[in-house]
């Protein structure tokens, strides 16, 4: 049971990366090169999907990963997985405390209803996102070195 718990886990948090991975590196610049406001209305339409879906996959795979240190107590590589749920607890507060309250007012922006500073809202979203990919990609590092 701990194997197929540690098993899911490790998928869930890869899965988790890869999409916040192609955000910034595939998905954004794609949006950024679109004509017009294209680009606007497409991270307006991510930020609403993004905003109901991200935060059960958040807390969900801190959940897991904490099932999996207590379940896994007594095994091989239980601090590699607590060292995990240290970076996904520092991405959710991230995400909590700066990525969200810019989310929840990127996605009420409708056609032409856009504060002035905008662009700079992006680049504020863009940078701490960048950051907290490097934290995620930290855990799931760590939860694969403690399948090794």
């Amino acid at each position: 049971m701990l194997n197929a718990l540690e098993v899911v886990t490790t998928v869930l948090v890869g899965v988790m990366v890869g999409v916040e991975f192609a955000v910034p590196f595939f998905i954004n610049p794609i949006l950024n090169s679109l004509p017009g406001d294209n680009g606007l209305r497409g991270r307006v339409h991510g930020a609403r999907v993004g905003g109901a879906v991200m935060p059960f996959w958040y807390i969900g795979s801190l959940v897991l990963v904490g099932v999996w240190a207590v379940a896994g107590w007594d095994h091989d590589g239980t601090g590699l997985v607590i060292a995990a749920a240290g970076f996904l607890i520092v991405s959710v507060l991230m995400s909590v405390l700066v990525l969200v309250p810019i989310n929840n007012r990127v996605k009420t922006w409708a056609d032409g209803d856009r504060p002035a500073d905008w662009k700079q809202q992006m680049q504020r979203w863009d940078r701490w996102h960048y950051v907290r990919v490097a934290v995620i990609i930290a855990a799931f590092t760590l939860l694969v070195a403690a399948l090794a």
